[in-house]
C-alpha cells in the first residue's frame, strides 16, 4: 500500500473524488490533502458537502468512471438492481443527497441491508457519515493506485 501524498493536484484529486467540484481546490490547496480531507469536508458548508456526494454514482448505477464501474463491486441479478434503485430514490428524497458508501469489493446484495439502516439515521448524521465514506473510498482509491 502507497502512502498517503503530502501534495496532490486538483486534477488528481479530482479523479479520486469524482469530479472537479470547490472540495477538490480546497484539498489542492493544503498539505498532506488526504490526511487532511476528513477535517476539510467537516468545515465545509452543507451545500458543498451535497456537492461532493453527488459527484458521486450511485451504488447499482451505471458508473462514472472506470474505476467506481471496478469498485461498485458485483452481482447484476435484476432484483438487487431494482431494489437499489428504489432505496436509492428514498433515499436522496429523505436526505436530499445521494447514498455513497465504501463498498470495498461487496456484492450489491451486501449493500442493501447497509443502505436500508443508513436510512433510519437523522440527516445530520446521515451526511456526516456519507462525506466520511467518500473520503475512505478517495484514500483506498490512492493507495490502489
Amino acid at each position: 500500500m502507497r502512502d498517503l501524498p503530502r501534495q496532490l493536484s486538483a486534477g488528481e484529486l479530482a479523479e479520486l473524488f469524482e469530479d472537479h467540484t470547490r472540495f477538490v481546490e480546497r484539498l489542492a490547496a493544503v498539505e498532506d490533502p488526504l490526511g487532511q480531507a476528513r477535517a476539510v469536508a467537516a468545515a465545509l458548508p452543507e451545500d458543498e458537502k451535497k456537492e461532493i456526494l453527488d459527484a458521486h454514482p450511485a451504488i447499482g448505477a451505471k458508473a462514472t468512471s472506470a474505476r467506481s464501474q471496478r469498485e461498485q463491486g458485483t452481482d447484476d441479478e435484476p432484483a438487487v438492481l431494482a431494489e437499489l434503485a428504489r432505496l436509492n430514490a428514498e433515499y436522496e428524497a429523505a436526505f436530499g443527497f445521494r447514498f455513497v458508501v465504501f463498498v470495498n469489493g461487496r456484492p450489491r446484495r451486501e449493500i442493501v441491508p447497509v443502505l436500508r439502516e443508513r436510512m433510519t439515521r437523522s440527516r445530520e448524521e446521515e451526511l456526516q457519515t456519507a462525506v466520511d465514506e467518500l473520503v475512505q473510498i478517495a484514500i483506498d482509491r490512492w493507495r490502489r493506485s
